[in-house]
């Protein structure tokens, strides 16, 4: 597989800024593993998010999605419950489920709530807070609207948040994904990020971008000549 990288990095200029469509290319024109790699965007943000009116964190659902299937479970009784399994959740429940929880069950991506519940749910702050699993009003994760925090998660939902240095990590899709549908999702993600954009911020805002697969090669974006509404 080294090899393999090397020979890719050979025959491109990986120096150079590349525009969106032409990186999207490159990337999938230059497998290096066997499986289907996931596309990731990283976005360097001109932000501190050391200050808490610098923190740039969102949501965006991907038009055409991740390429991964998302095990959810929802914490809700009731009426609650049957919407959360009609929208096809896979896992739903209460006590029963936070008490298997406690007990080492982690076989879910995401996590939703109802408001009223949250009040049990937080005896798990501890085991699903560092795993990034706790559900967030601020993510659209903890609402009465189950249903559709269910099916927007399933379309391909993700959530994104500025590390320390000031980037974002966002996934895009698979490298099997046609170029129009990776580039579709990345723009969508640029314009939330975009929209995302603290009134603190001042000078540059989108200062890097920089598009990778998995094991691939990483290739730098020309933001000058992206057109983000």
């Amino acid at each position: 597989m080294g090899k393999k990288l090397d020979a890719i990095k050979g025959k491109n200029d990986l120096e150079k800024e590349y525009a969106i469509e032409d990186a999207i290319t490159m990337i999938k024109d230059s497998p290096v593993a066997k499986f289907d790699e996931t596309v990731d965007m990283a976005i360097n943000l001109g932000v501190d998010p050391r200050k808490s009116d610098q923190m740039v964190r969102g949501t965006v659902v991907l038009p055409h999605g991740t390429g991964k299937t998302v095990r959810v479970l929802v914490f809700a009784k009731g009426d609650k419950e049957k919407e959360a399994t009609d929208a096809g959740a896979d896992f739903v429940g209460a006590e029963d489920v936070v008490e298997k929880i406690q007990k080492g069950w982690l076989e879910f991506d995401k996590a939703v709530a109802t408001p009223d519940i949250m009040g049990l749910v937080g005896k798990l702050g501890k085991v699903l807070g560092p795993r990034g699993l706790m559900p967030n009003p601020k993510l659209g994760t903890v609402t009465f609207d189950v249903g559709k925090a269910v099916k927007e998660i399933k379309a391909g939902k993700v959530e994104y948040k500025a590390e320390k240095a000031g980037i974002v990590h966002v996934p895009i899709g698979k490298l099997s994904f046609e170029g129009d549908k990776l580039l579709q999702n990345a723009m969508a993600v640029l314009k939330s990020v975009t929209k995302a954009k603290p009134s603190t911020s001042k000078g540059k805002y989108i200062k890097k971008i920089t598009m990778s697969s998995t094991m691939g090669i990483g290739v730098k974006i020309d933001s000058t000549k992206l057109k983000v509404a």
